[in-house]
């Protein structure tokens, strides 16, 4: 209760009428006339009264004390004796709680942030928000459930704004260990072909057996080495860089028995493989306008060294001019095609026959380097269907179709076959799909008996235009007329000629992107982007398995011919492995050296100096029998002074909540009516006598 003034007129005009009645009083008094006594009283009264007193009665409840539970629920807890232990936990403080009335807990699950590309653990970061909108004297004290490994504790010094203890309720055991392998050092870019080195380590944390481990590298999914590694110490590795393009390096090092987790037994490193100037020989067996065509491509790709040579006079053609006249040098065969033969990425015969400028063992040569795993591309016309065409030399073992003797000269659109809207080579050509396709007409193709490999193109009356074949570890591949040219010059509109040209090339060197049946996969932030390309029907889901070993079916839906996506919201940070109809793809989400696989036994260490800044305690959940053993709660008036490591104390506040209030002006009503007119009646019968 409490008396409050509403007084009924100004409080200067109360203070004058006040001052004049103290006179008169003091004047009375002081004459020591009879009623002095009397009259003071009933001035004071009125003066009281004209202050209006109002006795004003509150009605408070008590407001409960809010107490902050952060259950940890990033990686590293993911394991089934931490979960176990932290839900057991939570549902034994709910517990706890319900027996304090006046305790509010406001419990909050903090797991990695889906959307950050450096996951990490953020307790701190949850604790702020759970709180926000409480104030600090209401705050009783946060309970954080977690192995310890946080990493946005703030430093104890400055951990100024919270005056309530913060626990700390440990999961895990005491005598865990962990094993984990790290990539160090690597370089970010190197030359195919070339040795590049890198240095990584092996690190048992915790008691481990500290012995040494066998570490299995893998380039791209495909084993290159195993190699035994000292924990604790750096381990230097040389290995050369197979692919222009993204290149993934995976070390997985062998499990031990008992450690926390295997999340962290692999690492990855990514590569970009850059090629030096691919080295291309073009043959053109005489001059003719497609020649220029394929010259202006080749030395316009700014990645392309070309050695480019044309027979300008066959050598049936005898009249006498000196050799050393009919050329700027000589044609070096030998050099070319046995001495230097292995250092071309591509070989392309351009209209050529066979009419004695190669020996016919050279032929067998260049069979032998598409065996190993060269390229080879046929650029056919009309000579490729005479006597003299170079299918019937040693090369034809390694020709996907064989000429008939028949030259077809006949208008016609290229059109793409049912398996080239779906090969990458010819997917998407600008024009392809509209009837008849958007592009100028071709006049001539060689006819060939049934092909081996995959038709991609067509000619007139549906015979093979554009044929593609792989051969022991290489690639053919045959276009099977001379009238590219009309493309480039802008026949009838022009076509695709650079596309198609560039396209063939590239995958003839076997460039990833342009393979037929491919899998690949990129993460985009937390997002993840699987594609399949086939040629063939449309594949099944592909199984992804994540970081904790866990597996799940992804749908892979069409996004055009030979083309299937999917993709995938990551919830967990590290190296994803996505398996279709035998393929394989690795890609890694999130940030390589995440904090949250760089420690993952549980530890009280980390949290203690900011638990005894705030007189709280940290402590194990699992006793010396592994069993569960929670800390009673400790209520405490007032400030808490002292850290009780038995006890999760926290402080009550005394903050309360106006539930209403009631009002009584002392002089209103018959009460003080009936107190002024006894005072007056009591001065008049005084003053009558």
């Amino acid at each position: 209760m409490s008396i409050a003034f509403s007084p009924l007129i100004p409080w200067y005009a109360i203070a004058l009428l006040a001052a004049v009645a103290v006179l008169l009083s003091a004047f009375g008094l002081w004459r020591r006339l009879r009623g002095s006594s009397l009259r003071a009283l009933a001035l004071a009264l009125l003066m009281l009264a004209l202050t209006n007193p109002v006795v004003t009665r509150e009605e408070r409840e008590p407001l409960p004390t809010v107490v902050a539970v952060v259950v940890d629920r990033s990686q590293s807890q993911q394991n089934a004796d931490r979960t176990a232990m932290t839900d057991k936990a939570v549902e034994d403080l709910k517990a706890r709680f319900a027996r304090y009335p006046r305790l509010e807990p406001r419990i909050v699950e903090a797991g990695n942030d889906p959307d950050s590309d450096t996951p990490s653990t953020r307790l701190f970061d949850a604790l702020t928000a759970a709180l926000a909108d409480v104030p600090p004297s209401r705050v009783g004290g946060a309970i954080l459930v977690t192995d310890g490994q946080v990493h946005d504790i703030p430093d104890p010094a400055a951990f100024t704004s919270f005056d309530a203890p913060v626990h700390a309720l440990i999961t895990g055991r005491p005598d865990e260990f962990d094993r984990r392998i790290e990539v160090l050092s690597a370089p970010r870019f190197g030359i195919v072909g070339e040795p590049q080195e890198l240095k990584f380590r092996v690190t048992d944390d915790g008691k481990g057996p500290g012995t040494t481990a066998r570490v299995t590298i893998r380039l791209n999914g495909n084993e290159i080495a195993s190699e035994m590694a000292t924990p604790g110490a750096e381990m230097p590795f040389r290995f050369t860089v197979p692919r222009g393009g993204s290149n993934v390096l995976e070390f997985a090092v062998e499990p031990i028995q008992g450690e926390i987790t295997t999340a962290n037994n692999r690492a990855v490193h990514l590569i970009d493989g850059i090629r030096e100037n691919l080295r291309v020989l073009l043959v053109s067996g005489e001059p003719h306008a497609g020649e220029r065509a394929w010259r202006n491509l080749l030395k316009s790709d700014t990645a392309i060294d070309l050695v480019h040579f044309t027979i300008l006079r066959p050598p049936e053609k005898q009249d006498g001019t000196p050799i050393n006249e009919l050329s700027l040098i000589a044609f070096p065969t030998r050099e070319l095609f046995v001495d230097k033969i292995n250092e071309f990425d591509l070989i392309i015969f351009d209209r050529y026959q066979h009419r004695g400028v190669l020996p016919i063992l050279y032929y067998d040569n260049i069979a032998q380097y598409v065996e190993n795993g060269g390229a080879l591309l046929i650029a056919a016309g009309p000579e490729h269907a005479g006597n003299d065409s170079i299918a019937y030399t040693p090369l034809s073992v390694v020709l996907p179709a064989t000429p008939t003797g028949v030259i077809n000269e006949k208008a016609f659109y290229p059109r793409l076959t049912e398996q080239g809207k779906k090969h990458p080579v010819t997917r998407g050509l600008e024009g392809a799909l509209d009837e008849p396709p958007h592009w100028g007409r071709w006049f001539r193709t060689v006819d060939v008996g049934p092909p081996q490999g995959s038709v991609v193109m067509e000619g007139a009356d549906n015979h093979p235009l554009l044929v593609l074949n792989r051969h022991g570890k290489g690639r053919v591949a045959m276009l099977l007329s001379d009238q590219g040219w009309l493309w480039a010059r802008g026949f009838e509109g022009g076509g695709p000629h650079v596309s198609l040209y560039r396209r063939t090339a590239h995958w003839l060197m076997q460039e990833p992107a342009l393979e037929e049946e491919a899998l690949t996969a990129r993460a985009f932030g937390r997002t993840l982007e699987i594609t399949r390309q086939t040629i063939k029907e449309a594949p099944g889901p592909a199984i992804m398995k994540l970081p904790s070993g866990k597996t799940s079916s992804v749908e892979l839906k069409a996004d055009g011919p030979g083309l299937y996506r999917a993709e995938v919201k990551t919830a967990e940070t590290g190296l994803y492995e996505i398996e279709n109809e035998g393929l394989t793809a690795l890609v890694h989400v999130g940030a390589i050296d995440a904090q949250e696989f760089k420690a993952t036994i549980s530890t009280t260490e980390t949290l203690q100096p900011l638990a005894d800044k705030t007189k709280g305690t940290v402590r194990r959940l699992a006793d010396a029998e592994n069993a569960l053993d929670m800390p009673p709660l400790l209520p405490v008036s007032g400030s808490v002074r002292a850290s009780d490591p038995q006890r999760l104390s926290l402080r009550m506040t005394n903050e309360t909540a106006l539930k209403s209030v009631d009002s009584l002006p002392l002089f209103a009503g018959f009460a003080g009516v009936g107190l002024l007119l006894l005072a007056l009646s009591g001065m008049w019968y005084r003053e009558g006598r």
